[in-house]
Formats: C-alpha cells, sequence, structure tokens
C-alpha cells in the first residue's frame, strides 16, 4: 500500500505537465497592421447615347461652273471682236428677237437667217433678269448679223441685252451677266478690252444707249481659262463697211 501511494506521488508532476493541471497556453500574438485604404469612389456618370447617325459621312457635292459655260461644240470661229447691243425695246427674248429679224433682208435683197446675235442678256420682261441665252449662231460658230459692218459680223461675237438703255441703264443682273460673259470671251478667245465695243463704235448709232456703262463692260475680267493666254494688244479696227447678212 505504502508502495503504490508513493507511485502515485512520483508521477504527480507527469500530469500536471501532461493534462489534468495543464495550465492555460498564451493568447496567440497578432502584429498590429494599418487599415486597409478604402477603395476611391468616382461621382458616377451618365452613359453617352449611342450616336443614331453614321460615323462617317459623305461630304457635299459642291457643283463647279465650268470656266467656261458656252463653249461651243463647233470648231471655234476666229474671233477678234465683241460687240454690245441693247434691244431698244422694254420687253424682249431669243425667240422675239429671232421672229422680227427673220423678216429682214440685206442688201441683196435675201432674208436673214434670223436672229443676228450670238448671245441675248434677258431683263425680266420676255426673259429672266440676267439670263444669258446663246443663240443658234454661237453654237454653231456662225457670223453674226448685228454690226451693219461686215468685217465685225464676220469676226464680232454679238451681244444683245433685253432693255432700252437710252431712257435707263440695264438692271443690277444685266450687268453682272454681261461682265461675267465679256469676262469669259475675253480670256478665252484672246480678246482684248479694246476690241470689246458698243454698237455705236463700229456704225452710226446710239445703242446701246447712254446709259450703258460701256468702259465697265469692256474692262470686265474673269480668271483666265486653262491653256488660255492673256488678251493680246488691240488689233486695228477694220474699215467701215456696209453690212452683210
Amino acid at each position: 500500500m505504502k508502495g503504490i501511494i508513493m507511485c502515485c506521488v512520483a508521477m504527480l508532476p507527469a500530469f500536471e505537465i501532461a493534462g489534468c493541471t495543464q495550465r492555460n497556453s498564451l493568447p496567440p500574438v497578432t502584429i498590429n497592421s494599418p487599415a486597409p485604404m478604402p477603395a476611391p469612389q468616382y461621382p458616377a456618370q451618365a452613359a453617352k447615347p449611342a450616336p443614331t447617325g453614321p460615323l462617317f459621312t459623305t461630304p457635299p457635292t459642291i457643283a463647279i461652273e465650268p470656266s467656261n459655260p458656252w463653249k461651243p461644240e463647233a470648231e471655234v470661229r476666229d474671233w477678234e471682236y465683241i460687240v454690245i447691243h441693247h434691244t431698244a425695246s422694254s420687253s424682249g427674248s431669243v425667240e422675239s428677237i429671232h421672229e422680227l429679224h427673220s423678216k429682214k433682208k440685206d442688201k441683196s435683197g435675201n432674208s436673214w437667217l434670223g436672229i443676228g446675235y450670238h448671245f441675248v442678256i434677258g431683263n425680266g420682261n420676255g426673259m429672266p433678269d440676267g439670263e444669258i441665252e446663246s443663240t443658234f449662231r454661237w453654237r454653231e460658230q456662225m457670223h453674226g448679223a448685228h454690226a451693219g459692218n461686215n468685217a465685225y459680223n464676220q469676226k464680232g461675237i454679238g451681244i444683245c441685252l433685253v432693255g432700252n438703255f437710252e431712257n435707263e441703264p440695264p438692271t443690277d443682273a444685266q450687268m453682272a451677266a454681261v461682265k461675267k460673259l465679256v469676262g469669259v470671251l475675253k480670256a478665252e478667245y484672246n480678246i482684248s478690252s479694246q476690241n470689246v465695243q458698243g454698237h455705236r463704235d463700229v456704225k452710226a448709232t446710239a445703242c446701246p444707249g447712254k446709259y450703258f456703262p460701256m468702259s465697265e463692260v469692256a474692262s470686265a475680267v474673269d480668271l483666265p481659262v486653262l491653256g488660255s493666254t492673256s488678251p493680246s494688244e488691240p488689233t486695228k479696227k477694220p474699215e467701215i463697211e456696209l453690212a452683210q447678212e
């Protein structure tokens, strides 16, 4: 019995270490670390609407007026002059002038082929104001029947403006049109300003009227046509001859 008690006493330290009287372990050591930074907050943005139109658009087409919109298809005549006229009437058109000229006769008694001018510019009475209309003589590059002078009929481009410029000046639209036309013809056919003349300069007449600004029109210019040359020095006026159709 005494031996058993001694054995138990001898084993007490082992039990204390192994289990029954085991001391509580220390709490785990923790390392203080900085608190995590909050995630950045951004203001909410409204979603952009999806494009409703095409991403790529075709640029608008720009109509470019040709340098000489009155270029004829026929072989060009050897033009040297431009002769300006007025109808000496308040109204008129290519058709009405053609009808009137068709009744005329030359010195040999032969009827005219029709309208004697190469171009007519309207004043709003019979033709739109400022409208430029070419005639069959220009389209077919025929001689004119307008100057009362054969040399100017053969080599002179006849331009007639509707109106009586003994009483009033041309309209603004007519002035813009005749200067544009004269400028293009001068550049295209190498005609100098000195060879742009009023009907009165080649025949005893008041045409194209005292209110027509002849010098302003004669000096009109247009951008040079590709391949053309600058107007040359004025050529000598031909001697006045009898008018011929």
